[in-house]
């Protein structure tokens, strides 16, 4: 298909993430409150949408306590801050094996948990939009599998759509785009979806740009999608997802660094995909903009 360069484009910033990153960077946000002032500064540079998760505030370690999802959403909907709120729902399906000859017992770091659980704070916090990782894979990380299912995501869908709540359907390999195609094909969840290509990920679709382009092409015309890859290919995918229609995504949950040698911030990185965006001709668009792209509802403050 022929490139048609996005000229509107809205910025995603993911804040903290759930892997490993807390003790390779002091910017990495812990506790609720560190997450919601980096996702408020992270808004006021540019981004409409900032993905949360949460960490235990002492240890960094991901969590999924449904207090510290609370406290950062009042946070961030209490702030004189306009931002769209996208938590993940991708926590509570990882499992650790054992040794390839003795893969049982699960191993530490297993957390898996069901469709009900895994919810809870969605429930619980209501934001505009929340992740669906739409498919089983590995990770680089030792014996570790993220898993989701047929009948998980087809469940986690029905209470997204259900809520009201968007899903944001994160793909990290075709077949994943597959299985959400399938997914509003049963009108679980409602067309046009918002998709997230994640490129460059051990082990699913790495980010050369036939493979990222492959990913655009499984993508239907009338759905809203945006990208991203991880470490030093962040910024240059800035513009990769621009010039193919799409919209961006930078943070810390994929890439610590913004210049060698310099640990980057939330802030500084929308600063830098702002500049790129508009020198590129493009604008970037805010959360209200994005509120009528995506039809979503302004979630009040309790």
């Amino acid at each position: 298909m022929p490139l048609e360069m996005n000229r509107d484009v809205f910025i995603t910033c993911a804040v903290t993430g759930s892997g490993s990153t807390q003790d390779r960077s002091p910017n990495v946000p812990r506790s609720p409150k560190q997450i919601a002032d980096s996702a408020i500064a992270a808004a006021r540079a540019g981004a409409a949408i900032v993905h949360c998760h949460v960490r235990d505030p002492e240890t960094g370690a991901p969590a999924r306590d449904l207090h510290l999802y609370r406290e950062v959403t009042e946070r961030i909907r209490a702030s004189e801050v306009d931002v769209v709120l996208n938590l993940t729902a991708g926590m509570g399906g990882d499992l650790v094996f054992g040794h390839p000859n003795a893969p049982l017992p699960l191993q530490e770091g297993t957390d898996m948990v069901g469709a009900e659980e895994r919810f809870a704070h969605i429930l619980e916090c209501f934001p505009e939009i929340c992740t669906l990782d739409c498919g089983t894979m590995n990770f680089a990380e030792a014996d570790y599998v993220m898993t989701n299912t047929p009948g998980m995501l087809r469940t986690m869908a029905a209470m997204m759509t259900g809520l009201g709540v968007k899903p944001e359907i994160e793909a990290f390999d075709t077949g994943h785009l597959w299985f959400a195609k399938q997914l509003v094909s049963e009108d679980i969840i409602k067309s046009p979806a918002l998709v997230q290509l994640c490129m460059g990920i051990p082990w699913g679709a790495p980010d050369d740009l036939n493979t990222f382009m492959a990913m655009v092409n499984n993508v239907p015309a009338d759905w809203h999608w945006s990208a991203f890859s991880i470490g030093r290919n962040e910024m240059p995918y800035v513009a990769a997802a621009v010039l193919a229609g799409g919209n961006v995504r930078v943070g810390l949950e994929d890439n610590l660094w913004l210049d060698k040698g310099k640990l980057a911030t939330n802030e500084a990185l929308v600063e830098r995909a702002v500049t790129l965006i508009e020198a590129m001709g493009a604008r970037v668009i805010g959360p209200q903009q994005v509120r009528e792209r995506l039809g979503l509802t302004k979630r009040l403050p309790k």
